[in-house]
């Protein structure tokens, strides 16, 4: 009589052995009760509580229950994971709670055993039941996914329509239609074209909004009539599918043939069409393009699909054309870069960042070798600069290769490192711009304990508990793996190892730059004024001693002493990483000359941190000689005295 219900579970040990358990109907609701057990159904679903706890009941009725409240006592077994009752006539009822472990087990054993509809309705049922653990959890989506395609094949092939016909399931989470394709309905159309098939409507869904599909009859020919088994699927929900916020704006539409003869390589291919709803979010960074889902890397791709919007400013439908059979949506996505511009400032960026990673790495040798010659702290924070853009760099280099490899903690891992090295480098761009500050503008020759310990401890330390953080709420949600850039004028997609939330993103990322490059320009700002001041000094300075002399300082003094000045500003400017700034004056939209500036300085960092430290180290040497040859005389004479 029932189908399966949700529910909550108890803590071990907090059932007794019996207990009366209470079955209310009204109105064709069912509510259900226990020691601190409530089961509450709703219009398409059911909720259970217990002290706040998650978890999904089910119940199968062997003696038919009055039609008012029913209290029957029960024996109670409890194993940890899962409660049973065994009550008095004959009923069972199980509580399962919402772990990893119990539902993932719970899923695999309805793959063994599934008993068509009934079992996909309990599929649902336990999705629904537990939603943040599905919501959050990878593997628990990618075994919903596996075992609800299962089921859709076993429908097919127990369903046996006859040629022609159609068979409806409506399961209250998706509705399903069963169809099988005669030869009558194939001839009446050319190979070249497409027959239109009814997707179904799932109530109380708006019908305006129901797919339009038709489907290739070429490819429909080659399959034989007894096999010419269809299944067209219409969700209730995009919540199954979503995994990266994705913002779906059409109903997604499954469509599947039978095992043995996949739909691949279509020629012409599916044409669907989709009524879209945008909600009045889009604008001009923003379009509609159709995707279809990839089961396996569980990521909506374009690979394949092709967008025609002609229609939407019309009637707000979106026509796509897939070569291919698996789900499909439209999904709202924000402006991307073109191809050719994706493929020069990938050369650009590569390029770059291969040459600062060799330099930054030579940075770091040199140091390691020379440290006891000097004790600068300047050349210690720019060697630590260097090693977190080393490290940027190198992981910055492999987070392509990382989004293809088995298994998916390879991604991760590369993401991990690529958030923490960028965190890195914003700190120690802010140390850099704190140590000028303390050098140059507060004080000279100040002492701090232990002062190099404590920049290391802030420079290391604070984007490693950031991160780490980050990566204690995997549980709940999973901010590293595989992300997907989309080329504007192609259907090609870009996979890469990196954040996968664009609100945690946006909300740790451009929060903490931002902090830090208002900090770096405030000292960049003050520095530069004092150099013009000091620049404009030694300019009274030459006038001076030329007006005793009788000479005026000759241009080319002065040439040389404004290109000095400039590029010191030029120097401190990549040192304290402003140069990322330029990312405020492309954000929202596709910027070209931004973007290109942006990618030419901030790969090239490494590689322009090195010059300077090569200079800062050239100019030490010529100090210690110089001073070296004046200290000399003075020590051999006094030697001579003594």
């Amino acid at each position: 009589m029932m189908v399966p219900l949700l529910l909550l579970l108890l803590l071990p040990g907090s059932l007794a052995e019996t207990d009366t358990v209470c079955f209310s109907f009204s109105n064709s609701a069912i509510n259900v009760t226990a020691s601190n057990v409530e089961v509450l159904e709703h219009k398409d679903y059911m909720t259970c509580d217990i002290t706040g706890l998650a978890c999904h009941f089910q119940c199968t009725f062997i003696k038919k229950l009055n039609e008012s409240v029913d209290c029957i006592e029960a024996d109670v077994k409890n194993s940890g994971d899962k409660i049973d009752y065994h009550l008095k006539n004959n009923t069972n009822c199980t509580i399962f709670l919402c772990n990893k472990t119990t539902i993932l087990t719970m899923i695999k054993s309805l793959h063994c055993n599934s008993d068509d509809q009934k079992e996909m309705m309990q599929l649902f049922n336990v999705r629904a039941s537990c939603p943040d653990l599905f919501n959050k959890d990878l593997d628990i989506k990618e075994a919903f996914i596996t075992v609800e395609k299962s089921m859709i094949h076993e429908i097919m092939g127990t369903s046996q329509p006859k040629p022609g016909d159609t068979i409806n399931y409506n399961l209250n989470f998706l509705a399903l239609n069963v169809l099988s394709i005669s030869e009558g309905e194939l001839s009446s159309v050319p190979t070249t074209g497409s027959i239109q098939k009814e997707v179904p409507q799932l109530l109380p869904q708006n019908p305006s909004r129901i797919p339009k599909v038709w489907l290739p009859t070429h490819a429909l020919s080659s399959i034989p009539e007894e096999k010419r088994v269809i299944s067209l699927v219409n969700y209730l929900q995009h919540s199954p599918y979503q995994f990266r916020n994705e913002e779906i704006s059409s109903a997604i539409l499954r469509i599947e043939p039978l095992d043995e003869h996949p739909f691949q390589n279509l020629v012409p291919p599916i044409k669907m069409r989709f009524r879209v709803d945008t909600d009045g979010a889009m604008d001009n960074e923003t379009r509609l393009m159709c995707h279809y889902f990839h089961e396996k890397d569980l990521t909506w791709k374009t690979n394949g699909c092709e967008t025609d919007s002609t229609d939407f400013s019309k009637n707000s439908e979106i026509t796509c054309r897939c070569n291919h059979s698996t789900p499909f949506a439209v999904l709202l996505i924000r402006d991307p870069i073109a191809e050719i511009h994706w493929i020069i400032l990938s050369y650009i960026s590569y390029i770059g960042c291969g040459l600062s990673a060799f330099f930054t790495a030579l940075s770091v040798v040199m140091y390691v070798f020379t440290r006891h010659q000097s004790r600068d702290y300047s050349i210690f924070i720019h060697v630590c600069l260097s090693g977190a853009l080393f490290l940027l760099n190198v992981t910055f280099l492999l987070s392509e290769w990382g989004a293809t490899m088995e298994p998916g903690w390879v991604c991760v891992l590369i993401a991990v490192l690529i958030h923490y090295s960028l965190l890195c480098s914003f700190t120690w761009m802010a140390i850099e711009a704190l140590h000028l500050y303390l050098l140059l503008i507060k004080v000279f020759n100040t002492y701090y304990k232990h002062y190099l310990v404590k920049l290391s401890l802030v420079g290391w330390g604070v984007p490693g508990v950031i991160v780490a953080v980050s990566l204690s709420v995997k549980d709940m949600k999973q901010f590293y793996g595989v992300t997907e850039m989309t080329m504007a004028d192609t259907n090609q997609t870009n996979a890469i190892c990196w954040i996968t939330d664009d609100t945690f993103f946006y909300s740790v990322n451009l929060v903490y730059f931002t902090l830090i490059f208002i900090f770096n320009t405030g000292i960049l700002v003050t520095v530069a004024s004092s150099i013009c001041k000091m620049k404009q000094a030694y300019r009274s300075n030459l006038k001076r001693g030329a007006a005793a002399g009788g000479k005026s300082g000759t241009s080319s003094e002065r040439f040389r002493v404004s290109c000095t000045s400039a590029f010191t500003v030029m120097g401190l400017t990549c040192l304290m990483g402003t140069t990322w700034g330029l990312a405020f004056l492309g954000s929202g939209y596709v910027n070209y000359p931004v973007l290109y500036l942006f990618c030419i300085f901030n790969s090239l960092q490494g590689f322009l941190i090195f010059l300077w430290i090569c200079l800062s180290a050239q100019k030490q040497r010529k100090k210690y000689m110089e001073d070296r040859m004046t200290s000399s005389p003075a020590k051999t004479l006094d030697t001579k005295t003594n």
